[in-house]
């Protein structure tokens, strides 16, 4: 399916509905995200008992990752990504209606298989459809899941200032994803590129290669970073820099447009200077954020801080993604399944880290040890070049 044959109108007809299904994606996430310190409050769990809860989200994606990969690999992201854009806002329900920490632990975990087959079948029409386009667009989609977060961290906002509970809001969420589904589902883009692979080689399974290992450690550091900003930002509000009841979400809300800014501009700056340039960049980004919200944290330099955490794993991800997909030796869906099983241990490892961490010592030390996580990009960069 080349781009010389399609005309620019179905072209864009493609990219509207990829965009609109990572919109889906990242607005199920936030909306989950923005309410974590309502859920926290409303079982009474220590931060070592959310973090302990919070790994069951990465678990569950863990456990579903090679899974998802040959699900979408066989019977293609279209109709995975249909199923999953039903499944994950279907296990936001059951999130917000838990009554102890045990329901909790259990919907966490749904909740993380739900997210992979999703997040698999999303990044892997994402894929498809950059092909069409024979240039960087994937950080574009990511920038739709990010600016659905914005819009989810502040609907979440106002909806526990006016008193809806996690539940209403969660049902109002999947109503909105059903919406879309419908309304773009004609639009998706109907084949995945496929690849040959040579006849002494699986077509099912191929061993990553050095390279594909290197991106997935930088998604990894990224990951780590973006997963202790989903789960423990408003946390860290809360208990650092202790703003107004109503803006303990503000540290969020400035993460998630910075990642939004950040996606929509990093395809420019992928075509100019480089996607491991980039990523290179990015990883100083994260370390100078990182460490202004922790030797700083009155209420406008963290609000700052937590900008540029969100400005440096913004285009992190995507980029690995977009240059896994582009292969020669994997389909694309089981490249992008490489990348993120690595990436997906910082998400797996990072929020309980994080939780006992703070527990030990306090919530300041476990972020500065996240700011060394996120320069750990910049020295993996250049390896990843010379491979």
């Amino acid at each position: 399916m080349s781009s010389g044959f399609l005309p620019h109108r179905i072209q864009r007809f493609y990219r509207i509905a990829a965009s609109s299904f990572f919109f889906i994606h990242g607005l199920v996430f936030s909306s989950w995200a923005s309410r974590i310190p309502d859920i926290k409050s409303a079982l009474s769990l220590s931060d070592a008992q959310l973090g302990g809860v919070l790994f069951l989200i990465p678990a569950g994606q863990l456990a579903a990752m090679a899974l998802s990969g040959w699900l979408v690999n066989r019977f293609g992201s279209r109709k995975m990504l249909s199923v999953a854009a039903v499944l994950y806002p279907l296990a936001l329900i059951l999130l917000g209606g838990v009554t102890s920490r045990w329901e909790l632990g259990a919907a966490l975990y749904f909740f993380g298989i739900t997210s992979n087959l999703s997040n698999i079948s999303v990044n892997t029409q994402g894929v498809g459809v950059e092909k069409l386009y024979n240039r960087s667009i994937m950080a574009s989609f990511h920038g739709m899941w990010s600016l659905a977060g914005v819009v989810g961290g502040l609907l979440g906002s106002w909806m526990a200032l006016h008193g809806v509970s996690p539940r209403q809001h969660f049902l109002m969420t999947f109503f909105v994803c059903m919406a879309i589904l419908i309304s773009m589902y004609a639009s998706m883009l109907p084949r995945d590129r496929k690849i040959t692979v040579s006849s002494n080689r699986p077509k099912t399974f191929t061993r990553p290669s050095l390279y594909i290992v290197l991106l997935g450690l930088m998604a990894f550091c990224s990951m780590s970073c973006e997963g202790t900003m989903y789960d423990w930002s408003s946390v860290y509000f809360m208990q650092v820099v202790r703003p107004a009841d109503h803006l303990i979400r503000a540290g969020y809300i400035a993460c998630m447009t910075a990642m939004t800014l950040g996606r929509f501009s990093a395809d420019y700056f992928a075509t100019r200077f480089g996607s491991l340039n980039v990523i290179r960049a990015s990883g100083f980004i994260l370390f100078g954020g990182f460490l202004l919200a922790v030797l700083l944290p009155a209420f406008w330099t963290a609000c700052a801080g937590f900008f540029l955490v969100g400005l440096g794993f913004s285009s992190v991800v995507p980029l690995c993604y977009s240059l896994a997909g582009k292969s020669t030796r994997m389909p694309p869906s089981m490249a992008v399944a490489a990348v993120s099983t690595i990436g997906f241990f910082g998400f797996l490892f990072t929020p309980p880290v994080i939780g006992f961490i703070s527990q030990a010592s306090n919530m300041r030390t476990a972020f500065f040890i996240m700011a060394c996580a996120g320069l750990s990009v910049s020295f993996v960069a250049p390896r990843a070049r010379a491979r």
